[in-house]
């Protein structure tokens, strides 16, 4: 039973090209005849095989990208210290009424953030196993596209504000490890995007997926 199930799923039309082509010896059928139904099950069983074998690549893509959607969660967003928006909230220690307004935005934003990409994650894992991977691969790769852009926004705040108002260096020190895990992340988003063109149209260009910056000042 096993090893029908195998010759079924994997090796269909060799067994069924074997089997017409020692019935058609036997049987001594013309060669004109027993030729073009060889060929086509032949072409017919490659193309099945080619679409099973990009629908694994899709499915390991998709996989792939709800991996890493959930890593951006559990790392940068909630109550991770690696967050951005926790280290703006430590703005909130400097005597600056004007940062303070502008945090309190960001902590609303936060909230935001925090049930857009819970929900994200959700309906990933809701709609794996669907059949139309193509479309719902596109759809999820943009919307965390547009995650992480709208979130880097918020990072390039703090690093034009690093860079022109004096901050505390513990906020700088968590701020350059956040930096770090957060580049590395980056990093594998763009090659995640990269394999993904061999496979599917994306739309979406690797390099726009923005870096942070490190506070460097000079003089």
């Amino acid at each position: 039973m096993y090893t029908f199930k195998i010759i079924v799923n994997r090796g269909w039309y060799p067994a069924l090209i074997t089997v017409l082509a020692v019935l058609g010896v036997l049987y001594r059928w013309p060669i004109e005849w027993i030729a073009p139904a060889l060929i086509f099950i032949l072409a017919l069983g490659l193309v099945v095989t080619g679409i099973k074998a990009r629908e694994r690549q899709l499915e390991r893509a998709l996989f792939k990208l709800q991996q890493l959607a959930e890593y951006f969660h559990r790392r940068f967003m909630g109550d991770s210290t690696l967050s951005i928006f926790v280290i703006i909230d430590s703005l909130f220690n400097i005597d600056n009424p004007k940062l303070w307004d502008w945090a309190r935005a960001c902590d609303m934003s936060q909230r935001i953030f925090n049930s857009w990409c819970g929900s994200f994650i959700n309906r990933m894992e809701s709609d794996i196993g669907v059949t139309k991977l193509t479309d719902y691969l596109s759809t999820y790769l943009n919307e965390f596209w547009q995650i992480t852009s709208q979130y880097h926004d918020f990072v390039e705040q703090f690093y034009e504000i690093a860079m022109k108002v004096e901050i505390p260096q513990e906020t700088i020190d968590q701020y350059h490890k956040f930096v770090l895990e957060y580049n590395a992340f980056v990093q594998n988003f763009r090659e995640h995007i990269t394999e993904l063109r061999s496979i599917a149209r994306t739309g979406i260009e690797p390099p726009s997926i923005k870096l942070a910056q490190e506070v460097v000042k000079t003089g």
